[in-house]
């Protein structure tokens, strides 16, 4: 059995409560998250880059359950393998766990509370506004020549004009960028 040491401790510490703060204030979903995400993951804590951070949002959206809950447990996987996918993975649920046992206590008195409504019409606003903020900071890094603007483009126009899933879509754009776009990754070169 491997020996735990404080610095391995401190970090599955550091990773449950850095998810745990942003499942307690992400309201909207998984998208919703993708700022908070960006900020705290890639931008403060390092542990990802932004391109690494879209690529953990694309495979979790294609695969089974929530996409915070599947981006958590990627990012504290590659910090700390099985025990930090663990560590973020229960940080990013507890919030949601401990306000949904609170309201399945008191739903009846909650749901039609009027501050309650009127707050929440208020913060799908926000993250509404956050979400937009955080597709066009993340855009200008993703679309830089012709073709990832055709990726775009074409994404964009599926997802507006039809009802396919989205999981349709990022297998769609895998295959775009694996067709028009060879040379992306490859040492030293980046999708440009």
């Amino acid at each position: 059995m491997p020996v735990i040491i404080k610095e391995d401790l401190l970090m599955l510490w550091d990773l449950f409560l850095t998810f745990f703060k942003m499942g307690a204030v992400t309201f909207g979903g998984g998208y919703a998250m993708l700022p908070i995400l960006q900020r705290e993951v890639a931008e403060n804590k390092k542990w990802s880059t932004e391109e690494e951070l879209m690529d953990y949002f694309a495979i979790g959206q294609c695969t089974p359950g929530m996409i915070a809950v599947n981006v958590a447990t990627f990012v504290g996987y590659k910090q700390k393998g099985f025990s930090g996918g663990l560590a973020a993975t229960l940080g990013v649920i507890t919030p949601s766990m401990l306000i949904i046992t609170a309201i399945a206590i008191f739903l009846s008195s909650f749901a039609a509370n009027p501050f309650v409504i009127h707050a929440f019409a208020g913060i799908r606003v926000c993250v509404c506004v956050l979400i937009f903020d955080t597709v066009i900071k993340l855009g200008r890094k993703s679309i830089t020549d012709k073709r990832t603007a055709f990726i775009f483009l074409s994404i964009l126009l599926i997802s507006l004009f039809s009802s396919l899933s989205p999981v349709f879509s990022v297998i769609f754009a895998g295959t775009a960028g694996y067709i028009f776009m060879p040379d992306a990754g490859k040492k030293g070169k980046v999708a440009q």
